[in-house]
């Protein structure tokens, strides 16, 4: 549990921290969209090292992204037995018990844990220097142009900040029910499959069951502060985009335009 690095803010002193919201929020739309281009190999490791240098601008440790991947690890070799298995393309490499094991299946593979790794470290390296609250500032006005046609923005806001603020809290919780369980003698560990399965679901339903209580009291604690949905309400915290957020943005933009460029004489 304490390996899970998403959605945590961690507050130290760099260029980055201080970015605009809005701006680190498009940045982040404009490298995701540059990673699902097919620029091969060399387009994921211009986009890898810019990544990795605005990790080490923004002080985050190599650690601490890791971290946040460790948790896709299962998912990661789950896709890599699922293109074994399936894709019957390219040259044939070797063979597994008579099972064929083809080029384009490794390449595929490697290409999805490239971009799942890529998404991970610029969500997290979002989360980790961007406070809640701006970021929930920061959502609520880029969504503000779809109020025409009567989009929540400010609900959606709201919902997404919840979401992340809750994602440390939720993790706690989860630990104190583990060490609560253990004291009486539940072991996730050993055992059989059914029983780590009632284990697991002994873990699951208090943890539910903690989760909307919490979700109860934060709504009462929210409308008991005057809170009411679709009503105009003013600001403490104004956003003001600087230089360096321009610089940001057009320098995404340029890596966006510089992969379609690298994707049609690649």
């Amino acid at each position: 549990m304490n390996n899970i690095a998403l959605g945590k803010y961690l507050p130290l002193d760099s260029v980055i921290h201080k970015l605009d919201p809005r701006a680190k929020i498009c940045a982040m739309l404009l490298v995701m969209i540059a990673i699902f281009i097919p620029t091969g190999y060399i387009g994921y490791a211009v986009i890898g090292l810019l990544v990795l240098a605005v990790a080490l601008t923004a002080k985050l440790k190599i650690n601490f992204l890791w971290r946040a991947m460790k948790p896709m690890l299962f998912m990661l070799v789950f896709l890599l037995v699922i293109n074994l298995m399936v894709v019957r393309s390219g040259t044939l490499l070797f063979t597994i018990f008579g099972w064929g094991i083809y080029s384009d299946a490794i390449s595929q593979t490697l290409y999805i844990v490239i971009r799942l790794a890529l998404m991970i470290m610029i969500t997290t390296i979002l989360t980790a220097t961007t406070k809640p609250l701006e970021l929930t500032l920061g959502i609520e006005d880029l969504l503000k142009p779809f109020q025409k046609i009567h989009v929540p923005a400010h609900e959606i806001a709201m919902m997404i900040s919840i979401a992340l603020r809750f994602i440390p809290t939720l993790i706690e919780e989860t630990q104190r029910i583990m060490k609560a369980q253990a004291s009486r003698g539940v072991d996730m560990e050993e055992g059989k499959l059914m029983e780590k399965i009632r284990a697991i679901l002994s873990l699951i339903v208090p943890l539910f069951v903690s989760a909307f209580q919490r979700a109860e009291d934060l709504a009462y604690a929210m409308e008991a502060r005057g809170y009411v949905p679709n009503q105009p309400r003013t600001r403490y915290k104004q956003l003001k985009m600087q230089g360096k957020d321009y610089i940001l943005l057009i320098g995404s933009m340029l890596l966006l335009a510089g992969m379609i460029v690298l994707c049609f004489y690649a």
